[in-house]
């Protein structure tokens, strides 16, 4: 029997080979165990590599090599272990190891795997106990279809999603009653840019939309998402008749579902249609896991398929975020009458979880794909030209998905003169040469700074009062100093409240950028730095612990103290009572409303200083100016997407910090490339 603490005594030796780890167990685990210590491999992807032999005691080496990189590439955000692409290139294909091995004392994947055929590592994969076919019915905890290799639970998760997306697509719904007309009321002007009549992709949308329950809708900042999905509940509500629509918003986060309750409020009250028909529109806007109703302590919730959701309409913005599991269980909990609506930004960043749902959905959207009937429909129903230098014709058989996709192409945030849009669409385009022209050109939005060493003064410059009109962190802890309401203002005066509201919205004005946690350049060591530089110039009373003007972010949702996950506050000292105050930190509640909530540090546990922030975490939030530092070194989480996701946080101004040159364009080069079978199970092929 196999003997786990054998192996756990046992090291690979400095001159293990290949061959010996592809013949021996204990060979493999000691090169495991060697990866877990670099960091190349979690623990838990070695812990599952010995599970399985534990399982299966004659398990051919190559199995619990697949079995531990399957669950490492979950790790990376892929869904399954493609068996082409690691053969292939496997350091790349793997983003292991991200440094190399300097001494060359360690086995390289490339290294283990150099003399690994597909045909050989399939058929051992095939013949195993532990692995499924893709077509059949054996519960086993892995699954091999074609040359991808699943754990099971994400197998499952893929396949339902591509099923329920399948009927979904296969439905087609009954067009309103004069949509044409109605139309017409919704977008009442024509779209004019720099004199020219432009096609007002906003209203294609809509009409897009009508014609099935389930749709996308993408585009990049400020081209109307919002707006857009606003007059599209309106024209659906119209068509409902006396039958009001049961309608419901949802995000991925408390931050990006308090984003989009503060702007879905003037957009509904700004409807060219009756007080009846806007009174039917929401406004609070969710967030996913209470939408379906979590249950403490467990994966489940309260809705599933034996306890549907009871709504006609769902909109979910922010898609980008949604990992696979998440997608599948909406999926399973939404009614099959019900209407999805997705909306997001292909472009940005995917979620922390394995998959990259809305980048697979969209692979379409930017060329359209438009079936000839279809895209004569829409001209003919909307009166807008589809038209587009990109755009390529396509087959409802040959992409189903793209015929209820549609991309917003024309921001109204970023005009033809921002550099800022311009910057994100040439990080986008992958024009490295073009990105670094906007850099240099002493753009007005746009600030490049050029850091000599870790202790350049210039970074504490930029942090403290940022450039030109692009504020820093000075600003709000000035504010916090100097606009404090009196020492005998009454405990319960409104003007507390005011003060605190201005001062978490000054937060706003500035926030630095990362793309690592680790490392001079990463979060927590320029958290410490900040913290420290602006307790030296007087702004805080003290740079560890507790203090006022700490900024903080939940990293767990609290339903007691309804605090959501990316909510942002800051510690303020208020009156408690006459005479005496107390330390509580200010949040925005999550409605919309405008109202603050204030809660005591004793009753925070899940929360980080947030003077920087990762990019990751940025999403759903947009910042007056934002600042993005790059590491040193090319790092596997250095993309394009994460470059254009942290440049687009910017509403005005951007500014990039950089140690090496060489960084910024390296990762424009690099693309996120999540492997998946989603988009092959949609085609009916899996």
């Amino acid at each position: 029997m196999f003997d786990p603490e054998s192996v756990a005594e046992h090291s690979v030796t400095k001159h293990a080979t290949a061959d010996h780890a592809l013949q021996s167990h204990r060979q493999m685990f000691g090169l495991l165990d060697s990866w877990v210590e670099k960091g190349w491999l979690r623990a838990l992807d070695g812990a599952l590599a010995r599970f399985f032999a534990e399982l299966d005691p004659q398990a051919e080496p190559l199995l619990l090599l697949a079995s531990a990189l399957a669950s490492h590439q979950l790790g990376q955000g892929h869904v399954c272990l493609d068996l082409v692409a690691t053969l292939a290139n496997p350091d790349f294909a793997l983003s292991m190891p991200p440094e190399g091995d300097e001494a060359g004392l360690t086995l390289l994947p490339s290294q283990l795997l150099a003399g690994v055929a597909l045909t050989d590592w399939h058929q051992q994969l095939q013949a195993s106990p532990l692995v499924a076919e893709a077509s059949g019915n054996e519960a086993r905890p892995l699954v091999l279809h074609e040359q991808r290799l699943y754990l099971r639970r994400y197998w499952r998760y893929e396949q339902s999603v591509a099923q329920a997306l399948r009927h979904r697509l296969a439905l087609a719904s009954d067009l309103p009653e004069q949509l044409g007309e109605r139309l017409a009321q919704l977008f009442p002007e024509p779209l004019v840019v720099d004199g020219q009549r432009q096609t007002d992709w906003q209203k294609l949308a809509c009409a897009l939309a009508v014609r099935g329950n389930f749709s996308l809708i993408t585009g990049g900042p400020g081209t109307g998402k919002t707006t857009t999905v606003v007059r599209l509940l309106a024209l659906l509500q119209q068509s409902a008749g006396a039958h009001s629509l049961r309608i419901r918003l949802a995000a991925p986060t408390g931050k990006a579902a308090a984003r989009l309750t503060e702007s879905i409020g003037d957009q509904v009250a700004s409807l060219p249609v009756t007080e009846a028909v806007r009174a039917t529109i929401p406004s609070e806007v969710t967030t996913l896991h209470r939408l379906l109703g979590s249950l403490p302590n467990s994966r489940h919730f309260r809705h599933h398929p034996g306890n549907l959701l009871p709504l006609d309409v769902l909109v979910v913005d922010e898609a980008s975020m949604i990992d696979l599991e998440m997608m599948a269980t909406l999926l399973a909990a939404l009614p099959l009458h019900a209407r999805l609506i997705l909306l997001g930004d292909k472009d940005q960043l995917a979620s922390v979880e394995a998959g990259a749902l809305l980048g697979d959905l969209c692979r379409d959207a930017q060329v359209g794909r438009y079936d000839p009937e279809l895209g004569h429909w829409l001209e003919q129903v909307s009166g807008e030209a589809l038209v587009h230098p990109l755009l390529q014709p396509g087959t409802r058989e040959e992409h189903p998905l793209a015929q209820r996709t549609l991309m917003l192409r024309y921001s109204r945030r970023f005009g033809s003169e921002s550099g800022i849009g311009q910057l994100a669409s040439a990080v986008n385009e992958q024009d490295a040469p073009q990105a670094r022209r906007i850099l240099t050109e002493g753009r007005a939005d746009v600030y490049r700074l050029k850091l000599r060493d870790e202790q350049d003064k210039a970074l504490d410059k930029l942090l403290l009062n940022g450039w030109g009109q692009a504020l820093g962190y000075g600003h709000y802890l000035e504010l916090l100093q100097h606009t404090r309401p009196g020492a005998n203002t009454e405990v319960d005066d409104p003007a507390w409240h005011d003060w605190a509201g201005q001062v978490l919205a000054a937060f706003d004005a500035f926030r630095l950028l990362s793309a690592v946690r680790k490392g001079p350049w990463g979060v927590e060591g320029l958290n410490e730095r900040i913290a420290s530089l602006l307790h030296q110039r007087g702004l805080l009373s003290a740079d560890q612990g507790w203090y006022e003007g700490r900024p903080v972010l939940v990293t767990r949702n609290d339903y007691s103290l309804g605090l959501m996950n990316g909510d942002i506050g800051i510690a303020l000292r208020l009156p408690d009572t006459p005479g005496r105050t107390v330390l509580r930190v200010a949040f925005a509640r999550n409605d919309g409303s405008g109202e603050l909530k204030f809660v005591l540090p004793s009753r925070l546990s899940a929360i980080e200083t947030v003077f920087a922030m990762t990019v990751h975490k940025s999403q759903g939030s947009e910042f007056a100016h934002t600042a993005l530092i790059l590491p040193e070194s090319l790092n596997p989480v250095l993309t394009k997407e994460l470059l254009y996701t942290g440049i687009t946080r910017a509403r005005h101004y951007f500014s990039l910090i950089e140690s090496r040159a060489s960084v910024f364009e390296q990762t424009i080069q690099k693309r996120v490339e999540r492997r998946s079978g989603l988009l092959a199970g949609l085609q009916g092929n899996d």
